[in-house]
């Protein structure tokens, strides 16, 4: 169903200036309905045998509705008897002659006093403000009608026009204004269960914005919690390699003294020896003989004294090899990399059990 948006003033008499006579338009506007489109004559106004007024054209809709092959003045062949119906309002039969529904008297009368009322109304509207002036949707199909009642069958808003002669004749009709606040209940019904499910969408959502902040805490929580225990485990490799490179490093230092000594004590008994060559090669150029006997024995005495102390000591075998500082970490570097999450430990607050303290140590080969 088309329909076009218009506007309609509200009747005169109704409000202002001149209400005083407000009863008397009105009763004069009732007796102006058309009892076709309810609404007032439109010219021009047709008198039925029966005395009872129609629009032409709202008769012209009835006369075709019920003889549907009569052709109009306006078609090329006319037929030689004209038509019939019936008057809406007495159910009186309306026979027609050849000319259909322009052979009827038209009434003066009642066109005349329509326009006089017309001239009333315009006069008087003068004193209405824009703003009191109502919104009113119109008939595409029937373009001077109004959107009154609404079509049950079909969905949709129509006219009064289209369900007596048009496409909504046979579909069921309600007024309006009662489907409209019939709807406007079930929207403000509808609109008070969306506003509630929207309150408890945006509960939630909060909810799960509040959740997603603690997920971040908790998570930034554990992330401190595990970098101090990998840094409580640095410290400990870290305290253990320093014991353990001290310990390589004493025993490096007392290898090096004791060789050092022995080197210091060898070059003391070589000097020495050294020394005693060349007294031995001196006295050798002794003339004298007394005085190169008592120069020999002595330095034979020296010599078989030095002798004696020849003996070289030196270190052990493999004494400079430091390869039995060894460990193995190959079971701590499997668990190191197997470390994971307790099972069964939460977000509760519970500490996490004390790490043992990896038992590092050397091997007792010296």
């Amino acid at each position: 169903m088309n329909f076009a948006l218009s506007f309609k003033p509200p009747s005169a008499g109704s409000s202002g200036p001149g209400a005083g006579g407000g009863a008397t338009m009105e009763n004069l506007e009732k007796q102006l309905i058309c009892p076709v489109c309810l609404e007032m004559f439109s010219k021009p106004v047709v008198i039925l045998p029966c005395q009872h007024n129609l629009c032409r054209k709202c008769a012209n809709d009835i006369f075709q509705s019920d003889n549907p092959l009569w052709q109009s003045r306006s078609s090329s062949s006319i037929t030689a008897s004209g038509g019939r119906f019936r008057c809406p309002s007495c159910r009186h039969e309306v026979v027609l002659d050849r000319h259909g529904v322009y052979g009827l008297q038209r009434n003066l009368l009642v066109e005349n006093i329509i326009d006089i009322y017309r001239q009333q109304e315009s006069s008087e509207l003068v004193n209405i403000k824009p703003e009191q002036q109502q919104q009113q949707l119109m008939c595409e199909e029937h373009e001077e009608e109004k959107i009154n009642i609404y079509c049950l069958s079909c969905q949709t808003p129509t006219c009064s026009m289209c369900k007596v002669f048009g496409q909504h004749k046979d579909c069921d009709v309600a007024p309006l204004s009662s489907v409209y606040m019939r709807q406007k209940t079930e929207l403000t019904d509808g609109i008070a269960n969306l506003v509630a499910s929207n309150d408890h969408i945006q509960a939630v959502i909060s909810q799960m914005e509040e959740m997603c902040r603690t997920v971040e805490e908790n998570g930034q929580r554990q992330r401190e919690q595990l970098a101090n225990h990998f840094d409580c485990l640095v410290a400990i490799l870290e305290e253990r390699k320093q014991e353990l490179v001290g310990l390589i490093s004493r025993q490096q230092d007392d290898k090096l003294k004791h060789v050092r000594s022995l080197i210091r004590r060898h070059s003391d008994q070589l000097e020495a020896a050294v020394t005693l060559v060349e007294s031995a090669i001196q006295s050798m150029e002794e003339p004298h003989m007394p005085l190169f006997i008592q120069t020999a024995k002595l330095i034979l005495e020296n010599m078989a004294a030095t002798a004696r102390a020849s003996n070289v000591e030196r270190p052990e075998l493999g004494y400079e090899n430091m390869s039995h500082f060894v460990i193995d970490t190959d079971d701590l570097a499997d668990m190191l990399r197997n470390i994971d999450f307790c099972p069964g430990v939460g977000d509760d607050g519970e500490e996490d059990p004390e790490e043992e303290e990896p038992d590092l140590d050397f091997g007792s080969r010296y």
